[in-house]
């Protein structure tokens, strides 16, 4: 039995859109599920607009789109929804229509078949859209009632630059029922293995929500062999109450590690070197998918991501993008690249802070392009096996700086990086943390240092230098002593060579924080209240901020605020009592620069600051940070061969085999 409406039999096979309606599995060579249509976890509503998309807003029109308007009741398993009678419900979402282009530009495959089961009648509309974001309809089918499967064959040709597959299922009077659907491609390739590793530091909540999240998940059997916790702290997982429960659901797939505190990096790169050492059986993982600790995990990425790997032309490092914990529709960057000429990383211009409950993928042109990205970040990114046996593991850095130099380090051997539309975890925005202005102010400035010696294409770094310059002085102006004279131990390190940095690993990070009573603006009061309240004898004479210098102000303001902060005393009054109380967001360092003292709350909210001002610190700091800056600059292409040759070495197993050896578990 068949049904057709739309655009003719002839028109269909031309384009290579074909369409039928079945009461029996399909009769078509061998099929691979790659993408299963889901809805979210416990009928979370807040995450929806990810799953199933809101009604459509062009570009450029004021306010925002209504919020998906489903009823948790709708939502009646993982994989099935109530239509409800006359609605139109469009699953052209983040997680569930098809990234076509990617497919096409990264894989083998050169159709890709979507299958829905439906019960009831109404109808269902299929659509493509381009690389400009331009919708086009495909099929119009009419959906008689009772139960039935629709199957479309659908090609990939035209996806080169761009674009997307998927439906809308329309109900009539009665309503109708999505039993289930999905996204299959010709099953041409073998199937792959995939071994989970999870890096954790006194997370074990999240870690135990984790292991049940991925033993609860279903199509897991034949994908996954095994989950690997990498335990660097002293509060364990193993003894959390739930956990005795969660390993038992694993079903023998879960093995815990422990080890000494080494960072992400550590962490990850026990998880790596796990997989390239195989299993006491002799079998191996093709690929091991690292995840942050502190995350919630869609599991249907993790199939995607392999399935996706398992069909690449070639071994492909496959990222999953980074949502929001605390906003669940926002997506933090969707596809992120280094800038090489000034070094540092971040999202494309435009593809950061998408807030799909606000416009959703259909009313998101710049959402249809592919765009292709440098790196993704760890808190979730499957690596084959083949890559770590041919590039190493991670760099010895502790945190900051070891994904994205991983990624650049694979594709100068050959493997791209590709951030997969679909797959995602939520995990802590960076707006609700400062890690600029605490202890990891040194890894920032350090390790981005050593990924631009190692892989900068330009002179003395391009920019790097004297933006590390600015921003040192920016924290100096702003009374934060403490980041910027981690700023300088970065920079001494860095200088001292690439041979130290795996015995550094288990004992910088200890030694930075332990810097922090000898800075009042790095220790943080719980209770500001506890701290003596703003007097300032001479008010300013306007209640808003000071401006921030423009560009061709920029050098004069420097030297003028330069000069006032080592010169000039610090007003009596601003010694015991702040000048202002700043609100995080507000804590600019041409404001703060203006100041002599103010308490500075901090991101994410828990307390706050006493910043001083102090003439010797500013002099003393300045005179180091230019002296540093300066032997960087003259000894930048020596230190940039030592880098380069010392990579293959400190990547290398062997060498992360001692330090695993030599840094035991935490007591």
């Amino acid at each position: 039995m068949s049904e057709r409406t739309g655009s003719t039999g002839a028109e269909q096979e031309s384009q290579g859109y074909l369409g039928r309606i079945t009461n029996a599995p399909s009769s078509q060579s061998a099929l691979r599920e790659v993408a299963r249509v889901v809805l979210p976890e416990a009928k979370d509503l807040d995450a929806l607009p990810l799953y199933v998309d809101g009604p459509l807003r062009k570009e450029g029109s004021s306010g925002s789109a209504d919020e998906v308007a489903e009823h948790p009741d709708d939502i009646l398993s993982r994989r099935s929804m109530r239509i409800r009678s006359g609605r139109r419900v469009s699953f052209g979402s983040y997680f569930n229509a098809f990234p076509a282009s990617y497919w096409r530009r990264w894989t083998v495959a050169e159709k890709v078949v979507l299958s829905v089961a439906t019960t009831g009648a109404g109808s269902l509309i299929v659509y493509r859209s381009n690389a400009r974001g331009i919708s086009q309809r495909v099929e119009n089918v009419r959906l008689p009632g009772g139960s039935q499967t629709s199957e479309f064959d659908l090609t990939l040709a035209p996806f080169g630059d761009g674009g997307w597959y998927w439906f809308d299922l329309i109900a009539d009077q009665e309503g109708m029922v999505l039993d289930s659907a999905a996204w299959s491609v010709p099953d041409t390739a073998p199937q792959g293995t995939v071994t989970l590793g999870v890096t954790t530091f006194n997370r074990p909540d999240y870690c135990v929500n984790t292991i049940r999240t991925i033993a609860e998940a279903d199509g897991f059997d034949d994908v996954l062999d095994e989950l690997i916790i990498v335990d660097q702290g002293n509060r364990l997982v193993e003894d959390e109450d739930d956990f005795a429960e969660a390993e038992k659901a694993m079903g023998g797939k879960l093995r815990m590690i422990r080890q000494g505190n080494l960072g992400g990096s550590g962490g990850f790169s026990r998880n790596m070197y796990e997989v390239v050492q195989g299993r006491a059986d002799g079998s191996a993982s093709d690929y091991v998918l690292i995840l942050d600790d502190d995350i919630l995990l869609e599991t249907e990425g993790v199939l995607r991501a392999v399935a996706f790997a398992d069909f690449c032309r070639t071994p492909t490092i496959v990222g999953g993008h980074m949502f929001d914990m605390y906003n669940r529709p926002v997506l933090n960057g969707y596809a992120e690249v280094v800038d090489r000429y000034r070094f540092l990383w971040g999202p494309i211009e435009h593809l950061g802070g998408i807030d799909f409950s606000e416009a959703g993928l259909r009313s998101r042109p710049n959402l249809h392009r592919r765009w292709d990205a440098d790196y993704n970040g760890w808190w979730m990114c499957l690596i084959p096996r083949k890559v770590l046996q041919d590039v190493g593991l991670s760099l010895p850095v502790f945190i900051k700086w070891d994904d994205s130099e991983y990624s650049l380090r694979a594709k100068a051997a050959g493997y791209p990086t590709i951030s997969l539309p679909g797959a995602a975890v939520w995990h802590v925005s960076w707006a609700d943390k400062d890690d600029a202005v605490d202890w990891q102010a040194y890894f920032h400035e350090r390790n981005r240092l050593i990924a631009a010696l190692l892989h900068s294409p330009f002179a003395k770094g391009g920019r790097m230098l004297r933006e590390s310059l600015t921003t040192d002085t920016k924290h100096v102006v702003s009374m934060q002593y403490y980041p910027a004279k981690s700023v300088l131990l970065a920079i001494q390190d860095v200088l001292d060579g690439p041979d130290g940095l795996h015995a550094m690993l288990p004992t910088r990070m200890p030694e930075i924080r332990a810097m922090k009573d000898e800075y009042s603006d790095a220790r943080v009061v719980k209770d500001p209240a506890t701290l003596p309240p703003v007097r300032r004898k001479k008010p300013p004479r306007t209640m808003e901020a000071p401006k921030s210098p423009t560009k061709a102000q920029l050098i004069p303001w420097a030297v003028r605020t330069v000069l006032k902060q080592t010169l000039r005393p610090v007003r009596d009054m601003a010694k015991e009592y702040p000048e202002a109380s700043v609100a995080h967001m507000d804590s600019h360092w041409s404001y703060l620069a203006s100041l002599d003292s103010a308490i500075v709350s901090n991101a994410d909210g828990t307390g706050a600051s006493w910043y001083r001002r102090d003439p010797a610190q500013v002099r003393e700091l300045m005179v180091e940070s230019v002296k540093l800056h300066a032997e960087l600059l003259s000894r930048w292409d020596a230190l940039s061969e030592q880098y380069r040759a010392a990579l293959p070495e400190i990547t290398s197993v062997d060498a992360w085999a001692r330090t695993f050896a030599e840094n035991g578990p935490a007591q």
